[in-house]
């Protein structure tokens, strides 16, 4: 698991055109994205699409209390680990129930 990289405040984020536009397509916004990360609930691998690079999937809740669902990885820059969304999006109904039936 990740959750040791993910503990704590003061995440840094690897943002660029290409990734913010994307994860913010859904209608989240990339502070939304950003504050799942303090306080992600769920992490896990996701496996089917870490042939490149090793991805994960954070369930959780933004900061206006909505739950999300956010696609990332890691990357390392000047000795720092990044967290880098791929994708986000608000979850459904059936996921909310879900994820608060654990």
């Amino acid at each position: 698991m990740v959750e040791w990289a993910l503990k704590g405040e003061g995440h840094a984020f690897d943002w660029d055109k290409a990734n913010a536009k994307k994860c913010q397509k859904h209608g989240i916004s990339i502070a939304e994205i950003e504050s799942l990360f303090a306080s992600v609930s769920i992490v896990y691998p996701d496996l089917k699409h870490s042939d490149a690079e090793a991805r994960y999937s954070a369930i959780g809740r933004t900061s206006t209390g909505r739950g999300a669902f956010v696609v990332f990885t890691f990357r390392e820059r000047d000795g720092m680990r990044l967290i880098r969304p791929i994708s986000a999006r608000y979850m459904h109904k059936e996921e909310i129930n879900y994820y608060e039936s654990l």
